[in-house]
């Protein structure tokens, strides 16, 4: 029985947690220290499609949280690439192209934002 409440009480408060106002996550918004982060998107698809042992749907779909604060829906896409291509991503790291070097400056600290709040 108390299992039960604490199952309903979590999903009562991951329903609360959603009606959090506006239409999309920013950056700017403080996401308290307790809160779970999931989503599911273009990174969490390729997050899960990858075959990484680690890449569970907790983990995918924190990644995914996180990318809903800090990337654009074309800069996701984009790198949801890289999951299949790595090569990609070296390419577009070493890259001169003014926006190739605007979108991995907000990727990698994209990346370093997942590490730390995806563990």
């Amino acid at each position: 029985m108390r299992f039960s409440i604490t199952i309903l009480a979590g999903a009562a408060m991951l329903g609360l947690s959603a009606c959090g106002g506006g239409s999309s996550y920013s950056s700017t918004r403080a996401v308290p220290g307790n809160a779970v982060l999931f989503a599911t998107g273009p990174i969490y698809a390729a997050c899960r499609s990858g075959g990484r042992s680690q890449a569970s749907r907790a983990r995918c779909g924190c990644v995914q949280a996180v990318a809903n604060q800090s990337l654009r829906g074309d800069e996701q896409r984009r790198g949801a690439g890289f999951f299949s291509n790595p090569q990609q991503a070296q390419e577009v790291r070493q890259s001169d192209r003014p926006t190739d070097e605007r979108f991995w400056t907000r990727w990698k600290a994209y990346g370093d934002s997942a590490a730390r709040q995806c563990t």
